[in-house]
């Protein structure tokens, strides 16, 4: 893939994953399992690693996401950056703290457009103190 400098950030391309990944943050803060699992891609290739665990494959993911406590979601995004390239792949970083905690969380994401909309192919978020 080759993408122009003209093609980086693209503003109707831009606005879209912005929107997706601010649905993302909802259904995250709000435990909405179905839309966390619509936003992955349904594939074994699709990754995310946590901050305790590795998930690899859209199942363990799902599995994963089943299973959490819905307690203690809420939190303060402190950075954020969102850089796509051409039409149909992006990037997204964030950095926050959870209610209550002085750690610093970090997320990141890829999200790559296929047909049946934006999807995040790759997940990582980790801790810091």
């Amino acid at each position: 893939m080759t993408v122009a400098m003209n093609e980086i950030n693209l503003p109707d391309v831009l606005a879209e994953v912005n929107a997706v990944f601010d649905e993302y943050e909802r259904a995250l803060t709000t435990n909405d399992v179905p839309v966390l699992d619509q936003l992955f891609w349904d594939s074994e290739h699709t990754l995310r690693y946590g901050a305790t665990e590795n998930l690899y494959g859209f199942a363990a993911i799902q599995a994963f996401r089943q299973g959490r406590p819905a307690n203690n979601l809420e939190r303060e995004i402190t950075a954020r950056s969102v850089t796509t390239f051409g039409r149909d792949f992006a990037v997204a970083n964030v950095e926050f703290r959870r209610t209550g905690s002085t750690r610093i969380g970090r997320q990141s994401q890829t999200w790559v457009r296929l047909p049946e909309g934006w999807k995040v192919v790759s997940a990582h978020v980790s801790l810091m103190d």
